[in-house]
């Protein structure tokens, strides 16, 4: 789905105390950027936040971080950030280099309606490619856990094979989970559009 650019993107992030410019600055330190030390969770692929959003809002008690890379999606979502909310912060910032900005700090990560990269030579941009597992087992701080939502057959089918020729041992799997699986887990704008058409959605947790 494309987005139009926003003329004032520039504005809506230099000005929003949520969005982290450098985040490089803080590889091996994130908890620097949070009020409390906790339990870190990140979303590769925030979109317009708002799975993010409302993750850090249900759950205080973890710091969030979303990751997205394109200007005009982190300008819209950083509006629709409450004013006062400590536990989230915006890395803009591009997940194929994801082990230069985390180093062993990572509890979760969360994969939603990630780009399914359909062609066969672009395998290595899926976000649960072996290229993208490898670099996560370098920013989980101990045990290593992943959340994955889609609308994509394919993409699903192949991230169980390679998550699973990973190491992972894979629980909460579903072709439906919105009808299979009782889940107390936010939603993102995609699942949104795709709930309301009546697209079913695939899930499943992996942990290491």
């Amino acid at each position: 789905m494309r987005l139009r650019n926003l003329k004032n993107a520039t504005e809506i992030m230099e000005a929003s105390p949520y969005l982290i410019e450098n985040p490089k600055d803080y590889l091996g330190k994130t908890e620097t950027l949070f009020s409390k030390v906790q339990p870190l969770h990140i979303e590769i692929g925030m979109g317009k936040g708002d799975f993010i959003i409302e993750m850090a809002l249900k759950h205080p008690e973890i710091n969030y971080i979303g990751i997205e890379k394109f200007d005009k999606v982190v300008a819209r979502a950083l509006p629709k950030i409450p004013e006062g909310l400590e536990n989230l912060k915006i890395y803009r910032y591009d997940a194929f280099d994801i082990a230069s900005i985390f180093s062993h700090e990572v509890d979760k990560i969360y994969l939603n309606f990630s780009d399914p990269w359909p062609k066969k030579r672009q395998a290595k941009h899926r976000l649960t490619s072996p290229v993208f597992l490898e670099q996560y087992d370098l920013i989980f701080k101990d045990k290593q856990e992943i959340e994955m939502k889609t609308d994509n057959v394919s993409l699903f089918i192949y991230s169980l094979e390679t998550l699973s020729q990973h190491g992972y041992t894979l629980s909460l799997i579903s072709l439906d989970y919105t009808k299979d699986l009782n889940l107390d887990t936010a939603v993102s704008e995609y699942e949104k559009k795709f709930r309301e058409k009546g697209i079913p959605i695939c899930h499943v947790t992996a942990k290491k």
